[in-house]
């Protein structure tokens, strides 16, 4: 990501960004910092010649890898396995697996069940919500340690913190992949700066192929759908919610959260709340 010419500081130098990425939860996970910043943090090194971006991507690593190891349903001794394969009750299940189970059950009364943490075949499957968890703890890790200007972009969902251009109030721009073409954008959306959003997520098949369960029959109205807000959690929620349940839900979401929305139909028009629209 990088700051558009609209958003260019006069005087400002623009720096290049240094990157790391890794696979985890099916998707890749990206660690963008300018560099100078990555140099600027605090986190530990493993050895003298280590760049302190290695270190932060380790630590950004071990938070996603240490979720997953825990709800993944695709690792066969996680807790969301046993708990799959009835070897263990939810009652008898870890703290953490409670509380964001108890979670995920409270947003799908706020979505009025657009957001569901079971799968088709009843399965308790609560990856709708732990991604954003892992962004949102990876985020808190990197804070903790010194470092305040970096995206995280998880599969599309993205975190910011400070700014492109370190101590200016230029925004990241989070660009938006068309789900019909992956080489095009359909928007931008600027996140941290002078923005007063610094999370976008965004659900529907363009990262992951066809994963959301739509509310009641045929298909969604939606091929995508981005929610820009202050909280990853809510935005990755809303958007799969929003997938899900079609006009009503974007409705609703634009209505009662603090979010932008932008929306890509079957046919390839787009809706936009004003947000995406200025």
């Amino acid at each position: 990501m990088q700051p558009t010419s609209e958003q260019q500081t006069p005087g400002v130098e623009h720096p290049a960004l240094t990157a790391r990425t890794f696979g985890c939860m099916g998707t890749v996970i990206s660690l963008a910092m300018p560099s100078a910043a990555a140099a600027a943090g605090t986190l530990p090194r493993t050895n003298v010649t280590e760049h302190p971006i290695e270190a932060a991507a380790g630590a950004v690593e071990r938070v996603f890898a240490g979720l997953d190891g825990t709800f993944s349903l695709y690792r066969p001794a996680s807790e969301a396995s046993r708990l799959a394969r009835g070897e263990i009750t939810l009652r008898e299940a870890s703290q953490e697996m409670r509380d964001r189970n108890a979670e995920a059950a409270g947003w799908r009364l706020l979505t009025a069940g657009a957001f569901t943490p079971e799968r088709p075949d009843g399965v308790l499957d609560l990856s709708g919500i732990i991604k954003g968890h892992a962004i949102q703890q990876a985020g808190d890790t990197l804070r903790a340690s010194g470092f305040r200007d970096w995206c995280l972009n998880a599969g599309g969902d993205v975190l910011v913190g400070g700014s492109p251009v370190p101590g200016s109030r230029v925004s990241w721009q989070s660009g938006i992949v068309d789900p019909t073409d992956r080489t095009a954008l359909v928007s931008a959306f600027p996140l941290g700066g002078c923005s007063r959003f610094s999370v976008l997520a965004t659900s529907g098949s363009a990262e992951r192929g066809e994963h959301i369960w739509t509310a009641g029959a045929g298909r969604s109205a939606f091929l995508q759908v981005s929610v820009a807000a202050t909280d990853i959690v809510t935005a990755d929620v809303l958007a799969t919610a929003i997938v899900a349940g079609g006009h009503t839900m974007l409705d609703r979401a634009a209505d009662e959260w603090d979010v932008e929305v932008l929306a890509v139909l079957g046919d390839g028009g787009l809706l936009a709340t004003p947000g995406f629209r200025s």
